[in-house]
C-alpha cells in the first residue's frame, strides 16, 4: 500500500520506511507537493492530527503523521512540542538555531534548573531524566482516524563533551539510554527502531494496517 508521510524530513522517512515495510512511504516533496502546515496544537496528538488532515486534503490517500519531541522532566516537560524549533526559555521567539546549538542550549538550561532545588526524587532516571514522545496518526478520512502514542525513556548527558554517536538525528547524541549505556545516536537503525518512541508507535499503526 502507498502511504503518505506528513513531513519532508528525510530522516523520518527513512525510519518509517523501515518500520512500515513492505508499504511504500512517500513524503510530499517526493511528488513536488508544497506542505508546511501551521502546528498550532498544544499537544503532540493535536499537532499530528493537524498535519495528517492537511496532507489528506491534498492527496486523498492514506496519510501517517507524527509529532514528536524530547521532554525533560526537570524543565517541566520542555521543550516538548517545540523541540524542532527550540530556542531556550523563549520558545517561540523566532530564533533559528542549528541542532548542535539546540543540544547545547537544552543541556545548559537543564544544568541551570538543577541549581535551583528542583525536586527530582520521583524522576524515572534521576535528576537528568527525559523522554522522547511520539504521537502518530493514521488518517483515512474524517471518520477513520487511528492514533498511537509512545515514549522512549532516558536521560540527558551532562555536557556537550559527553555527546556521542553519528547515527540518528535531532537530540539523539545527547539522549542517554542507561540500560544500554549508549546514546540514541550510537544505536544502529534497527536497534533504534526496536525500542524508540517512533518505532513503537509505527508498529502499532502497522498493526492497524493489517486489520483494515
Amino acid at each position: 500500500m502507498k502511504v503518505y508521510l506528513a513531513t519532508n524530513n528525510k530522516n523520518k522517512k527513512r525510519e518509517m520506511a523501515a518500520i512500515l515495510s513492505p508499504h511504500t512511504v512517500i513524503v510530499p516533496s517526493d511528488e513536488g507537493i508544497s506542505f508546511n502546515p501551521d502546528e498550532t496544537g498544544s499537544t503532540f496528538y493535536e499537532n499530528s492530527l493537524i498535519k495528517a488532515r492537511a496532507l489528506y486534503e491534498l492527496v486523498r490517500c492514506p496519510v501517517i503523521a507524527d509529532d514528536s519531541g524530547i521532554c525533560v522532566d526537570a524543565l517541566g516537560g520542555r521543550p516538548g512540542i517545540y523541540s524542532s524549533r527550540y530556542a531556550g526559555t523563549s520558545l517561540q521567539n523566532g530564533n533559528v538555531l542549528s541542532q548542535a546549538e539546540k543540544n547545547a542550549l537544552l543541556i545548559a538550561e537543564l544544568n541551570d534548573a538543577l541549581l535551583h532545588n528542583v525536586d527530582t526524587s520521583h524522576f524515572l532516571h534521576g535528576e537528568r531524566s527525559a523522554h522522547y514522545t511520539c504521537a502518530m496518526a493514521l488518517y483515512l478520512g474524517n471518520d477513520r482516524l487511528y492514533v498511537a502514542e509512545e515514549t522512549l525513556e532516558g536521560a540527558l548527558v551532562g555536557s556537550m563533551e559527553e555527546a556521542r554517536g553519528k547515527n540518528g538525528f535531532g537530540y539523539d547524541p545527547i539522549f542517554f539510554l542507561p540500560e544500554l549505556n549508549k546514546t540514541a545516536a550510537e544505536l544502529s537503525d534497527s536497534e533504534k527502531n526496536a525500542i524508540s518512541h517512533r518505532g513503537k508507535a509505527g508498529r502499532a499503526i502497522q498493526n492497524i494496517f493489517l486489520h483494515l
